[in-house]
């Protein structure tokens, strides 16, 4: 499977990203030449998605360190630390983030004796081995995850998880994708996903280039269509997942879990391993980031409310593991006990 498009990429001596707040009606790739502008470009959500995250901020930290003129280690961890916690603050909850910063952080503190330099260096490739990777396990997951799906099903699937949001074919839409290359005749319902519609401005383009069938809904459509037997299951991603299997993903991500809890549909999560947070118990301790009134009262910069309108605009929220089937990961399938079954991942 080839694809027409990356979210990121490295060109010589820069980033280059696809600008997702221009998606769909214009395909922009800006080029981004300092750590700032990485900062300001996941902050704004230019990338989004936390593996896509986690690989924008592993460039960054290089764009950063890059032209320090520190004179010993020291000095330059002092430096390189500075930058890992102003990246981490940028977009607090997705793991892939703080994951990817601290692998690099404990691969310049193995090779501390090196020269400077090639430190810099080794940061540089540590990045680009990141991003290798998650293009090789996103293509894992969604092979694992097809074998979950049968013929003509009805999929449903929440915010964007594609290649937009990844290295490369992204991470439940990896699963609808392999499922569609194995002419299993499938159908997707979109959520359309406020208030920034990344499953209508984002995930409808990405299926769209696929040649995948879907229609899209708005998000309180979702509960009437599980009710009337129209999905068959439903499909999302994370941005972070606790010890016991919490799940912390985009906002309304509970609903739909409930919703199909109540309705016996099969409601599963497909991440890396990278996404999950074995230091944090429950979901209780995930940092749920919290954004601009404007993303609600406004759709673009036109109003939708009236004059002083407030709004609370939480980015996610926590789906108790209770309500979860199964997390679709690039080592297999993972089952209840959870807490039991995803420390194997990593023993």
């Amino acid at each position: 499977m080839k694809q027409a498009y990356e979210s990121i990429s490295w060109e010589e001596d820069h980033l280059s990203i696809l600008d997702q707040t221009q998606l769909p009606l214009r395909e922009i790739y800006s080029d981004v030449n300092t750590i700032g502008q990485v900062w300001d470009a996941i902050k704004k959500l230019k990338v989004r998605g936390a593996p896509a995250i986690g690989i924008a901020g592993a460039y960054g930290l290089y764009l950063g360190v890059r032209e320090l003129d520190s004179k010993n280690f020291t000095s330059f961890n002092v430096e390189l630390n500075r930058w890992i916690e102003y990246l981490k603050s940028s977009r607090p909850t997705a793991a892939n983030l703080s994951w990817a910063l601290e692998r690099i952080n404990q691969t310049v503190y193995a090779n501390k004796d090196k020269e400077l330099d090639e430190i810099k260096e080794i940061i540089l490739k540590t990045a680009k081995t990141i991003h290798d990777e998650d293009k090789r396990v996103c293509k894992k997951i969604g092979e694992n995850g097809s074998e979950l799906v049968k013929k003509q099903w009805n999929i449903l699937t929440h915010c964007n998880t594609g290649a937009l949001a990844t290295g490369a074919y992204g991470t439940a839409f990896s699963v609808i994708l392999h499922a569609h290359h194995q002419e299993k005749d499938i159908h997707v319902w979109v959520d359309e996903t406020r208030p920034l519609l990344q499953g209508a401005r984002l995930t409808t383009w990405e299926l769209q280039k696929a040649g995948i069938p879907f229609h899209l809904i708005t998000d309180s459509t979702a509960g009437s269509l599980m009710n009337t037997g129209k999905v068959d299951i439903v499909v999302v991603g994370a941005d972070r997942v606790t010890a016991n299997g919490d799940t912390a993903n985009k906002i309304g991500t509970y609903s739909l879990a409930v919703l199909a809890k109540e309705n016996d549909i099969p409601f599963y999560v497909a991440l890396p391993l990278s996404t999950f947070d074995l230091q944090s118990e429950t979901g209780e301790e995930i940092e749920i980031e919290e954004r601009q009134p404007e993303e609600v009262t406004h759709i673009s910069k036109s109003p939708i409310t009236p004059k002083k309108t407030d709004a609370y605009n939480p980015a996610f929220d926590i789906t108790p593991h209770k309500y979860i089937t199964g997390f679709i990961t690039e080592q297999g399938i993972v089952k209840p006990d959870f807490k039991k079954n995803i420390k194997k991942l990593f023993d």
